[in-house]
């Protein structure tokens, strides 16, 4: 079966992110529970389950009460220096008091990473460490089957009243003889969220009939998410909170009897970052305050605080004994008791907190990753046929799948299978799959398998085969495919550690800047050092070049030229950089330079140096909010007059409107400010002018997806084409400025800028190929994921832009909201590709669809295309070309997509038990499994506008 490249490519990324989901599920721990195996695979239980067989409790009845009354009051993203640092002092002037009167116990508590709500409330309910798959399913919480507190008391026949984060109600469907929830998704809430709780507080204080309230407040986290911990939101949030303690505080004790007090528990289940999110592992995200207030501790202390403050005294006398010179036998007995008390004591903690709650699927790992690994290999031997220059290649798929090969390869996979999910100890999830989806996973595999060996014996059989061009030579590589290669190694073999991940950041903006200088020595080696050399070897060019296209016309085969290949780009781009224009050309490399660099300072991202202020941090702050408006208006014109030009007239309307929408929206919720405005407008959640924005969004893309539907299906027009892929960018790029917060708008100009100067005085002149071009692209993609202030954890995910326009959690759009405004930057670099290479070449140059990265013998050299023009035969040949050439980008850029996750998956195996694997690697992994599924619908797109075989190539 002949398939395009772009086809083939599309299929493969689609077969590895089968492979990518399967291996994430396993992966990621799944709670491991006192369930019997004859029960494993049966509905799970409404309940925890009770003790097994031969387990007996420790008690022989039910210990006494040593409260009356307890009430949990959680504040969601309570940094410990909300309550114990300046703040605190200044905004919540009764806790502190509390705290410093002696009528409480108070901690810092440490939050374990992933610190996003959902694995925090089970952490704090089951006091065991939350599995990293909880950040997948944070979206929709199933219910708790652990052993918990809330089991534990609605067992005890405690009566349990809830109001709060619905997260608790999804977890506890049952628990609760009272309850009222709040979604805890919509982020622009700050007050309603809170006051749905706190209108409930007065009545249920007054009654006698519960015996356990919790409240869990959001609009603190809110706040957070939308504006940073520096808001000046924060405050009044905070006196509001102290307010709410005050009055349960005192509602407690003057109910309180003399022999039952009641207490009142003050808690955060994370922090939240410099930027206000949370996720990772940041001082400011894990600490969190713990305190524990009731007239109890004012009469009785605490055992364990005790027994603590008996072992800190005899620290302390053995310091004063060796501070006197003491070295008696006294001194040496005393200090072998401290530290034997102290080793046990962390000892005992440290076992508590590291017991394992879950294990590896290995068995679902070891699957995915071999279609994973599979899929790269069957790619990386498909390199020569698919950038060949037809971009297609025959599959020979009857051969394989009805070999004795591919039978005995199925039934030695099945038995495989058989003996695991008979002989597993734990529970497997691929086991867990119908015999026939497992089934059809081993043919897939088995035929991959078939494949791989099918393209080798090819190979080897290729190779024996004589040259069908004896005098021609191979094709010298350039700095920069030397430079792609390198690069892509360098990056791939850097995932092995846990440093280059958390400032990965740094290798990409590394990469994209010895990009530029090698870019610049190529101009100038095409402007200066060979143009004395042209006219002597434009006529032996033209020469070789018409009599390889003619022996190519006559034969119908894929001959490459004999001429240099560098030389021939120098010959034909001369005639296109001239005037101002050339020196435009040459600056362009530093100017993206100078670009590049004011983006490093705009957004800190990464590990090390996150906390540091940067020019992102004085923009949003409140002292400068005219600053930011200026900024965001002029960013706002720089979009509309970079996009505009190969717009529709009516899309640049609806692009204007658009954008000045997107101002609106930004100033109805207070980031920036109209000129007229005046500071005590009231903020509000600007659904109206949100949504008046995602009209003209949805209007421009309607608007290039009919044209592209016309060009697709009523004629091949390639201009018609071209358009409507832009005015779809457009419509991107437009979604994208909604999204953005307002200090982040210049990423988006300059992204746009980059790609202008890059089109028009790089890539054009220089005629580099598409593999080359793909490449390139996907380099800035990434450098731009991290130029807008992402990182590999998962609190630099901006959540906010999930909510933009929605008045109530929907999780369709909120999650494809997020994921846009979290991939921006590779989305719209990789959609600008397919632009590039689909757009109609009208300027006597075509990007050609040869790849020298891959050092490919079959494809024909430029000067051969640019011979054929001057013979007046450049129209088809570039339809045909550009057409591959669409190919060639789809292939490359899931070849790229391919070999990071390939090797990430076998490096982060072998890595699952290092001490970083949940703070570093597994968010890492989360992020790398998302890109792959982006990728293979960016792919998906590509296939759908390879109009390959619309046009036959004359070869």
């Amino acid at each position: 079966m002949r398939l395009r490249s772009s086809v083939f490519a599309s299929s493969c990324l689609l077969v590895q992110a089968l492979g990518v989901a399967l291996f994430l599920r396993g992966f990621f721990p799944v709670p491991v529970r006192s369930v019997p195996r004859r029960e494993a695979r049966a509905d799970p239980p409404a309940e925890p389950a009770p003790p097994g067989p031969g387990m007996v409790s420790n008690w022989t009845k039910i210990p006494p009460p040593l409260f009356k009354k307890i009430v949990i009051v959680l504040i969601d993203a309570l940094r410990d220096d909300f309550v114990f640092g300046f703040k605190g002092k200044q905004f919540m002037p009764y806790t502190t008091q509390v705290v410093e009167k002696g009528t409480s116990y108070s901690f810092i508590a440490e939050a374990k990473p992933p610190t996003v709500t959902m694995p925090r409330v089970k952490a704090l309910m089951t006091g065991s460490i939350p599995g990293f798959i909880d950040v997948v399913v944070n979206l929709n919480s199933p219910a708790l089957l652990d052993d918990n507190l809330i089991w534990q008391a609605k067992t005890a026949g405690k009566r349990i009243i809830f109001y709060g984060d619905d997260t608790w109600v999804k977890l506890f469907p049952k628990h609760f003889v009272e309850y009222d929830g709040t979604t805890s998704f919509f982020v622009s809430d700050f007050t309603e969220v809170d006051d749905n709780v706190t209108r409930h507080l007065d009545r249920v204080l007054k009654r006698e009939d519960w015996d356990l309230l919790i409240l869990h407040y959001l609009g603190l986290d809110h706040i957070g998410h939308m504006t940073g911990p520096n808001s000046p939101l924060v405050g009044p949030k905070l006196r509001e909170m102290d307010n709410i303690l005050k009055k349960i505080h005192i509602s407690l004790l003057s109910k309180e009897e003399a022999s039952l007090p009641n207490l009142l528990v003050v808690c955060g289940d994370h922090g939240m970052s410099e930027t206000g999110s949370h996720g990772g592992s940041s001082e400011g995200e894990v600490h969190t305050p713990l305190l524990f207030i009731s007239s109890a501790f004012e009469k009785r202390s605490d055992p364990g605080y005790e027994h603590f403050k008996i072992a800190e005294k005899s620290h302390g006398n053995w310091i004063k004994l060796y501070l006197e010179g003491n070295n008696s036998e006294i001194l040496l007995n005393l200090g072998k008791k401290v530290l034997k008390q102290y080793l046990e004591a962390l000892k005992t903690l440290s076992s508590s907190l590291s017991k394992q709650v879950a294990q590896y699927d290995m068995y679902s790992m070891m699957v995915g990753t071999v279609i994973i690994m599979e899929v790269l290999l069957l790619l990386l031997l498909s390199v020569p046929k698919a950038l060949s220059k037809r971009a297609e290649f025959e599959v020979p798929l009857s051969s394989p799948l009805f070999s004795l090969l591919f039978y005995l390869m199925c039934l030695m996979l099945c038995a495989v299978h058989v003996i695991v999910c008979t002989s597993a100890e734990s529970l497997c999830y691929f086991c867990s799959m119908s015999w026939l989806t497992a089934v059809g996973v081993m043919m897939l595999i088995s035929a991959l398998m078939c494949g791989i060996l099918s393209a080798v014996a090819k190979i080897f059989e290729n190779s024996r085969l004589p040259p069908k061009n004896p005098i021609v030579s191979s094709s010298n590589w350039s700095e920069i495919d030397v430079l792609i290669l390198a690069g892509t190694i360098g990056h791939v073999l850097s995932l092995g550690a846990s440093s280059f991940i958390e400032e990965e950041h740094q290798t990409w903006y590394f990469l994209i800047n010895t990009l530029c200088l090698v870019l610049c020595q190529e101009l100038c080696r095409n402007n200066f050092l060979l143009k004395e050399c042209e006219p002597q070897h434009s006529t032996n060019v033209r020469r070789n070049s018409d009599s390889t296209g003619e022996t190519s016309e006559s034969k119908n085969i894929d001959i490459p030229t004999a001429s240099n290949s560098k030389l021939g780009k120098a010959t034909s781009s001369s005639e296109f950089i001239k005037g101002s224009d050339k020196w435009i050309s040459l600056a362009t490399p530093w100017i993206i330079l100078t670009c590049c660099r004011l983006l490093r300072s705009l957004n800190q991202t990464g590990v090390q140096w996150a906390h540091r202020p940067d020019f992102g941090h004085w923009l949003t702050s409140s002292d400068h909010k005219s600053e930011l408006s200026f900024l965001a208006a002029v960013s706002l014109l720089m979009i509309f007059f970079l996009v505009q030009r190969r717009c529709s007239l009516v899309s640049k309307i609806a692009m204007a409107l658009g954008l000045l929408g997107v101002y609106s929206y930004r100033a109805a919720i207070g980031n920036v400010i109209f000129p007229w405005q005046h500071g005590g407008k009231d903020i509000s959640k600007g659904i109206t002018e949100a949504r008046f924005v995602y009209v003209f969004v949805l209007g421009i893309v309607f608007t290039g997806t009919k044209d592209l539907l016309k060009s697709q299906v009523i004629s091949a027009d390639s201009s018609m084409k071209s358009t409507g892929l832009w005015e779809v960018y457009s419509g991107l790029v437009l979604l994208a400025a909604l999204l953005f917060r307002p200090h982040n708008l210049p990423v988006l100009v300059f992204c746009l800028l980059i790609q202008t100067m890059m089109t028009k005085y790089i890539w054009i002149p220089l005629k580099f190929d598409a593999a080359q071009i793909t490449i390139m692209h996907y380099w800035f993609g990434q450098a731009f994921f991290y130029f807008q202030g992402n990182s590999n954890g998962i609190a630099s995910v901006d959540i906010s832009a999930g909510f933009v326009g929605l008045d109530s959690y929907v999780e369709l759009p909120a999650i494809f909201l997020t994921a846009f405004a979290t991939y921006a930057g590779p989305f719209l670099w990789a959609i600008h590709l397919l632009c590039c290479l689909s757009s109609e070449v009208s300027r006597a140059i075509t990007i050609t669809a040869s790849s020298k990265l891959w050092h490919e013998k079959s494809c024909a050299d430029l000067s051969v295309f640019s011979a054929s023009i001057q013979r007046g035969r450049g129209s088809a040949a570039t339809k045909s070309r550009n057409s591959a050439a669409v190919g060639h980008g789809c292939f490359c850029y899931a070849l790229m997509r391919s070999i990071p996750i390939a090797i990430y998956v076998v490096l982060v195996t072998g890595l699952r038990y290092h001490l970083f694997i949940w703070s570093v690697f597994s968010p890492k992994l989360l992020y790398e499994g998302v890109h792959v599924f982006i990728t293979a619908a960016v792919c998906l797109f590509f296939t759908a506008m390879d109009q390959n075989h619309s046009y036959k190539v004359q070869d």
